[in-house]
Formats: C-alpha cells, structure tokens, sequence
C-alpha cells in the first residue's frame, strides 16, 4: 500500500510553498489508495517559532486535510536516531570531527552545497582534537535514482558533497539521518516533496543502503522563490497562509501544479475543491522544473 507524508519544520507558519508539498503529497496518496501522515520535523530547538507545530496542524485542519494515525514528533524519537548513529559507527560509516567551519573552509574545495568536507579526521582524529560532530563516510561511487517527476538523477556522493554530518557540534541530529530513520519506521512508500531537497537525496539512499533501509519513490516539486531566486520561509518573510480563504488558495496551488482546476472552484467550498481534485489528480502534469516564481 502506498505510504505518504507531508513533514514541516515547525520554524514558522505554513506558506504558500508548504501549501504546494502538502496538496501534492496529499493527493498523490489519496488518489493511490493510500494513507498519508503529518511529521513534525522539530529537529533544532534554535530555530522554532513557539506555538508554530499547534498553528501548522490547525491550519492542515482548515485546509481539509485528514491525516491516519497520530502526528510524529522527531524530538521525541532522539533514541532511535542515537541507535542508527551506533550502528553506522560499528559498521564502519561514521567517525566523530573535531574540525571547525573555518578550519573546512579553509581547505575544502566547493561542492553543490558548499565546501567538501577534506576527510581530515576521517582515518582518526588529529591529536589534539576532540569530537564536535559525527560524519557519514561518503561512498565514492555513483548514486543513481529515478525521479518520477524530474527524471534519472545521479550524484559522486564522495565528490561533491563529501562526508556529510550525521550529529552537529551543537548536539542535535542533522536531517539527514533523522528523516531516513522516520520514513523507515512509518514505512513510508512514496516521498513527494519540494525540489531543494532533490540534491540530499543521494545522501539519504546511501544512509539507507548502510542500514539495509528499503529506498522509497521519489517526486520532487517546482518550489516557490521570491524574486531573488531565493525559496519562500520564514528567513525570507513568506507571508503565512490565509484559513479565510481557504478555497481560493487551493485552487491557486492546483494552477501551480498544471492541474487546471476551473476556475468558478475558488467561490466553491473545501469540500468541493477536493472532490474535483481527488477526480482530476494527474502527477504527469506537474511541471517539470525545480521552481515557480511567487
């Protein structure tokens, strides 16, 4: 059976770009016969908004989405990702980093995201150093998947992301690893979710294939930027959906997502725009790039 989820970041209030994941997701598991859940991705205490988990299920509420099963919460799962990081470092695949960002800076050369790590401390760590952080020892090997959207993608993990962080100096887990765990644990089938994150996935089958974790589907979504080219949140002022007018914002994001809803649904109710989207649901129609212009 087809396992979806929709899993926000509870560092600000649902926006017009969680809107575009949340309906995707939705429908996708819906039109499939399948079940579809809510996962508070609520990983870095530092950059919550209080009260912003609570607002975001009332909003999906306003929204007429219907989740199964109770909503997860990952700061509540801090053990289980603790047992997955001691079974890579016994397996081989982790080591603990004493290095600062300026010292990888220094002497890492630029990557999709940044500087690569130089696997300073990945035989050992230097003397003098103490662990600040835990990395995944990246394979050097192509990591191909298909994308149901955007196509065969394939990244030299070792190459162009290098050993990527798996615990952070500052002692939370790094999404990463926590997401490969969750998604396991719920047996989530289907991943549909916004186009930035198309780059790290790589980094999550590796962590899967590590684990004898089973690889899930992927769809990935045209996000939502501002006219600098920079994706809609709360570091860039997204302004927090309306729940009066519910409706009209639906219809909206089935335009954004090449549904072409007619358009006298944005005077119709919640409940009639969902039927007419659970009837014309059509994944193929999405477009295919990796983002709208807000």
């Amino acid at each position: 059976m087809y396992r979806g989820r929709f899993a926000p970041s509870p560092t600000g209030l649902l926006h017009s770009g969680s809107l575009i994941a949340a309906v995707a997701s939705y429908l996708d598991a819906r039109t499939s016969g399948g079940q579809w859940f809510v996962r508070m991705e609520d990983l870095d205490p530092p950059r919550e908004v209080p009260g912003a988990a609570a607002n975001i299920l009332q909003t999906l509420e306003a929204f007429g989405f219907e989740w199964n099963g109770e909503v997860i919460y990952q700061s509540r799962r801090l053990d289980y990702y603790r047992q997955a990081l001691d079974r890579l470092a016994a397996l081989g695949l982790s080591y603990p980093c004493g290095c600062t960002r300026k010292e990888i800076a220094d002497s890492a050369i630029s990557g999709i995201e940044g500087p690569i790590y130089p696997g300073t401390c990945r035989n050992g760590l230097p003397v003098g150093k103490l662990a600040r952080a835990w990395r995944f020892k990246a394979p050097d090997i192509q990591i191909g998947f298909h994308d149901r959207l955007m196509g065969y993608q394939i990244q030299n993990l070792y190459r162009e992301i290098g050993d990527f962080v798996l615990l952070r100096a500052d002692g939370y887990f790094a999404y990463q690893l926590a997401v490969v765990i969750d998604d396991a644990e719920q047996q989530i089938t289907d991943i549909v979710r916004g186009a930035d994150l198309i780059d790290s996935t790589p980094r999550q089958i590796a962590i899967q294939r590590a684990l004898g974790i089973p690889q899930p589907s992927y769809l990935h979504l045209p996000v939502l930027v501002n006219d600098k080219g920079e994706k809609l949140s709360k570091q860039t002022l997204a302004p927090a959906l309306d729940i009066s007018e519910v409706s009209g914002q639906l219809v909206f994001t089935l335009q954004r997502l090449g549904q072409n809803p007619p358009v006298g649904l944005i005077k119709a109710s919640v409940a009639e725009v969902w039927k007419w989207a659970f009837s014309h649901w059509k994944s193929a129609e999405i477009p295919r790039q990796r983002s709208f212009q807000y």
